[in-house]
């Protein structure tokens, strides 16, 4: 970790750990504020439990709420990045509408500052953006006012931890040898510290809510990153096969399993969580630079984006085999991936740089119904729509 210009770091090789130090004061802020003592639940899902009844008693002793102990109006909302544009894109996840076009640079940021992904609270009232041109990670609250923001090198992907007050942060891939460390923000006062990942270009990042880990890969090398959250217990692992070169993960909502797409490769590589450490499992050609992977809230499917494609391919996690492959004139260079927290609706961005789509220069959100494979709407959100987002404290990392 690296805070002050002091870093510390541990990390673990073939099994003797080096050095471990944990972060007791975010420890001390959780139980505090945060969470029931006893259960190990927040203490806003132990009040809605009592409203709700059995639904949240089922899901409390992993400490992360269904998407139905959510006020139905977090549910409602699609962040999209337009990286060229300098904004961020609010859609009404029911409708496809536009609802605003948030302007960065009305906020005092460049129009070079090229909003990249993003993750949002689970019960929607925050939102986050990733700036690679300026450096910085900003927080807005559901009126889409600047309300924080925290300083980073080249910040690409976001991973949220549903469970608790952290917000993991990876490398861009536009930066061609940042340092091997990862930004970990507290998400109430926006302060960033970073920890070492002994990896090149981490970028590739998620969360998995109940093993309470964060897992990175890197661009550079065939090699896979992870910590318990809040610790700097660094464990690596390499992944075999040719340069995969993995773009992003996505952990399923149950934690058994953890996905990656291979943008060399064309392959889904799939690791089983289910012990100690990630162990191989599958490996699932889709083709086409799969880019940001997603799993349904059942866990029984994987959506990916495959970007040089134009297509959408869906694996069924219960065999490790395609089920469908999604096409559609405007999934046109398609980027990030999101999808609602009652599982009927995939949202797809496209880039749609080379304008194979529409007559007006602009990336699309493309809406899919889950069950029937057919695009429901198209959203025009800006140029290079690259990250997606909504409010699903179901699933364990970000898109």
């Amino acid at each position: 970790m690296r805070r002050s210009g002091v870093r510390r770091s541990g990390v673990r090789h073939s099994g003797v750990r080096h050095s471990e130090r944990a972060w007791p004061r975010y420890r001390r802020r959780a139980r505090a504020r945060r969470w029931n003592r006893r259960s190990g639940t927040p203490r806003w899902f132990a009040l809605a439990c009592v409203l709700a009844g059995s639904a949240c008693a089922r899901a409390a002793s992993t400490g992360v709420p269904p998407a139905a102990a959510r006020p139905l109006a977090a549910q409602e909302r699609v962040y999209v990045t337009a990286q060229d544009d300098a904004a961020v894109a609010v859609v009404d996840a029911s409708t496809g509408e536009l609802l605003e076009s948030v302007d960065l640079t009305g906020m005092g940021f460049s129009p070079n500052a090229r909003p990249h992904h993003v993750a949002v609270e689970p019960d929607g009232s925050h939102w986050y953006v990733s700036l690679i041109g300026d450096g910085k990670v900003l927080k807005l609250d559901r009126q889409n006012r600047l309300v924080g923001q925290a300083d980073f090198e080249t910040p690409g992907m976001l991973a949220l931890d549903p469970a608790g007050e952290l917000l993991y942060v990876g490398r861009s891939m536009a930066a061609v040898s940042p340092p091997r460390r990862l930004g970990v923000i507290e998400r109430e006062k926006m302060t960033l510290e970073e920890i070492d990942v002994f990896v090149p270009r981490p970028h590739a990042l998620a969360v998995d809510a109940r093993g309470r880990r964060v897992f990175t890969a890197s661009l550079a090398e065939n090699r896979l990153a992870w910590a318990p959250i809040g610790t700097e217990a660094v464990d690596l692992l390499a992944i075999d096969g040719p340069m995969h070169m993995v773009v992003q993960l996505a952990v399923s909502p149950d934690g058994r399993w953890l996905v990656g797409g291979g943008q060399m490769t064309g392959d889904l590589l799939v690791w089983d969580l289910s012990g100690a450490a990630p162990m191989p499992a599958a490996k699932v050609h889709v083709g086409g630079q799969p880019w940001h992977p997603v799993f349904t809230p059942e866990g029984d499917e994987v959506w990916i984006p495959n970007l040089t494609e134009g297509t959408v391919t869906v694996v069924d996690t219960r065999t490790w085999a395609v089920a469908a492959v999604v096409s559609h004139p405007a999934l046109a260079e398609p980027h990030g991936s999101a999808v609602t927290a009652d599982g009927r609706t995939v949202f797809v961005s496209g880039r749609n740089t080379g304008r194979t789509y529409g007559r007006a220069p602009g990336g699309t959100l493309v809406a899919i119904d889950a069950e029937t494979r057919e695009v429901r709407s198209v959203t025009p959100v800006g140029r290079y729509a690259a990250g997606v987002a909504v409010a699903t404290p179901w699933i364990g990392g970000g898109p």
